[in-house]
Parts: C-alpha cells; structure tokens; sequence
C-alpha cells in the first residue's frame, strides 16, 4: 500500500493508494503537515511514501519518514520519471509541475497537452505527444492577484471572489473584479489561441470556477498532482 502526499503552497492532500483504488483524500489547511502525515502513518502504516512538495523538504523530518515504511519517494526531476524533463533548470522545476505533468501523460497518452494549474500559482504547462515536458509559464494565481493588490496599494479594497464579472468596472470594486478574472481569461485564451489541437487539463482549486467561463473543452482534472503521484509508484513498482 502506498501513501501519496501533495503538499502544495495553502494545503496539503493525502490518499492510500493500493492496487488502482485510491481511499478518500485527507487534507489540512495549517502549517503542521508533517504532523498531519504522521497522524495518517499511525493510524495505516503505508509500504511506500510518495511526496510532492513545492515548500521544500527538512532533512531530519526526511530521516523520520523513512524509518515508517519501506521506501521513501521525495519527488523532483532526478528521479526515475515515466516522462521526459525537458528544462534548462530542472533541479529548480517544482514537483507538483512533474506530477501533474505525469499525471496528464497518463489520462492523455500520446497527446499534446496544455496543462493550466489554479492555485497560489497559476502554472501553464505544456507536455507534448512523445512524453516530454516542454517546459511552461507561471504567473500569480487568482487569490494572489486580489491580495497583492490590496497589500500593495493604499485604496484598493479586499474582494471576495466574484460570481458575475462585468465588462467595464462601474465601481472600484467592480474594476478589480472584472480586471483580475478577465485578465486570467484573456490570458487562458491567449495560449489556447496558441495551442490550437492541445488537450487543455484545468487542475486546482479555482479550476472549476474559470472552466465554467471557457467556451472551449476543457477537462477538469481534481487532484491532478495525486493522480501523478499514483501512476510514479506505479513506475517504480515495475523495476
């Protein structure tokens, strides 16, 4: 039995994966997450440990880990990979990019794939019909944008996330609204524009809420960077 862990930027995600069927996703929002993964440890001792975490890795808790299973997998691009890294830097390429990169090679076999991740990050990934990751873009994500803008400003005000958008702002209020989903919008289209014949995967937190706004087909992926998680184990079961 494996344990896949995703520890992202605002939470982290955890399933029991044995034999293709997964248990429920466990999850916490706080920043004592190596507890929550020892909690789930004593509670099921997993055989292999599969993570994927874009806040770096203490040495001493690695040591631990290691000492409650067989085998202990930290994911990053050395790592045998049933993809291709294709990057310049690839000891700076975060995990959560190879997994859901993996994860889409699995769901989407020979096909080029544009891979666009919702979260603090927006992350636009491309991963090409012979398995290879090509490399991609990040720019801030949704709660990013409407933060910084309040933080960074003296009359901005905090926004909630909007339901509806207008074209042109008749408030403030309604130019940040407008001005931050539109851009993300503008900016999705644009590499769809780009990238005509691509499957295009949504990943994240806030996929849903800018899949329902695209007039494209777009396939909604939850859990994409576990889903990768899986089909690595599977990888490193072979040999």
């Amino acid at each position: 039995m494996n344990l896949l862990v995703d520890i992202g930027n605002s939470s982290v995600k955890a399933v029991y994966a044995s034999k293709g069927k997964f248990s429920p996703v466990y999850s916490c929002v706080n920043d004592n997450y190596f507890e929550f993964i020892h909690d789930l440890i004593n509670d099921k001792k997993p055989n292999r440990i599969f993570i994927s975490s874009v806040r770096g890795f203490d040495v001493g808790e690695k040591v631990k880990l290691k000492e409650t299973c067989d085998e202990l997998i930290v994911v990053d691009s050395k790592i045998n990979l049933p993809i291709k890294i294709n990057y310049s830097t690839p000891n700076t390429l975060g995990p959560d990019r190879i997994c859901s990169a993996v994860g889409a090679s699995y769901f989407f076999p020979k096909m080029d794939v544009i891979i666009f991740d919702f979260g603090t990050a927006l992350t636009i990934d491309r991963l090409s019909a012979s398995g290879e990751f090509c490399g991609g873009n990040i720019s801030p994500g949704m709660m990013t944008r409407i933060r910084a803008l309040h933080d960074y400003t003296h009359m901005i005000p905090m926004i909630d996330i909007p339901d509806k958008i207008t074209e042109m702002g008749k408030s403030t209020k309604e130019a940040v609204e407008s001005g931050i989903i539109l851009g993300i919008l503008f900016e999705l289209e644009g590499y769809m524009n780009r990238n005509p014949d691509s499957v295009y995967i949504f990943s994240g937190g806030d996929a849903i809420y800018f899949a329902k706004r695209m007039k494209r087909s777009i396939f909604v992926v939850y859990n994409l960077v576990i889903m990768g998680l899986a089909r690595i184990a599977d990888y490193h079961a072979e040999f």
